[in-house]
Order: C-alpha cells, then structure tokens, then sequence
C-alpha cells in the first residue's frame, strides 16, 4: 500500500518528523565539515569571511562554553538534561494538542537537542564549527545546525504557546 506525505504527518505528527530530519541535517553536517573537510585538524577556514568562517570548538559546557573544562559527570548531567526536557517538550506539546506550527518548533527543539546528545557520547564534546560576523562586530564564538534549532525551536515555542488561561469549570446547580 503507497502512502503519501501528507498521510505519513497525519500518522506520525509534524513533531518526530522536523525532529528527525533536524537530527539527521544536523549530524551529517558535523560529519561533512568536521571530518570530511578535516576542519577537526585546520582549525579554521575561511568560507565568506568575515561573514561566514569554519571554526572548530569541541564545547564540553553549555551556551558559549559555560560551565566548560568540568569532570566528564558534567557530560552526563548535560545529557540527562537535555533528554529530559525534550521528553518533557513532547509531553507539553502533545498533552496541549499544538499545532502544526507549535509541533514543528518542538520538533526543532528536540531534533537540534538530540543531535548535541550524540555529540556528547560519541565524542564527549558538541562539535561547534560555525562562525558568522557582520557589521563590524567580531563574534568570537562557533556554533552549529543543532544550536540554531534548539534556538529557533524555544523562541518559536514561547511565540506559540497561546497564552490562553485555562477556563474556569462550569458551576453546577444546586436542586
């Protein structure tokens, strides 16, 4: 039996599917430049500098090294971190019955969180190789696929949310 696109995100939901295309654009990304472009060994290349360069940063900590050069248990902590609020991101948003747009941000979210996960046990570090500069501000730090959708996936996430109060119960009277 065929089935089409639009079957499959109506079987699946937007959610696990942004999730994993984000995953997989996010690992093969990391394999391409990092190692397939030996970007592990160069350091840096210039791609359209200022404004686009490769730079390589192993990042053990958090957002822009935070928390960085800590025992390996850091890693772990970070890990279980990240797969617990994911998990929890899925529940919200399936409990909340979101929609498309609201699943395709959690599915950014999580696909990009993930992707990092890997990073962390398969190397013990998030492989950061993205530089951008513009207008005279020099920005000292690298990034990847995976942080722009964890990025893009929380802000689209607190835009969507609806903001919506609960209502109230319905009284019932009293014979």
């Amino acid at each position: 039996m065929k089935r089409n696109f639009s079957q499959i995100v109506k079987t699946l939901g937007v959610l696990p599917l942004v999730a994993a295309v984000t995953l997989v654009l996010d690992q093969v990304s990391k394999i391409a430049i990092v190692f397939g472009l030996d970007l592990e060994h160069r350091i840096e290349m210039d791609v359209f500098p200022p404004y686009l360069v490769f730079r390589m940063a192993w990042n053990d900590g958090v957002n822009f090294g935070l928390l960085g050069g800590q025992p390996d248990i850091m890693r772990w902590v970070l890990v279980a971190v990240a797969l617990a609020i994911s998990t929890w991101v899925v529940i919200w948003v399936r409990r909340e019955k979101g929609g498309p747009w609201q699943q395709f941000a959690a599915g950014l979210l999580v696909g990009g969180a993930v992707g990092n996960v890997i990073d962390r046990i398969a190397y013990g570090a998030v492989a950061d190789f993205l530089n951008m500069s513009c207008c005279g501000i020099d920005n000292p730090f690298a990034f990847n696929v995976a942080d722009v959708a964890v990025f893009a996936g929380a802000i689209g996430l607190v835009l969507m949310s609806g903001g919506s109060t609960p209502k109230a119960p319905k009284r019932r009277k009293t014979p």
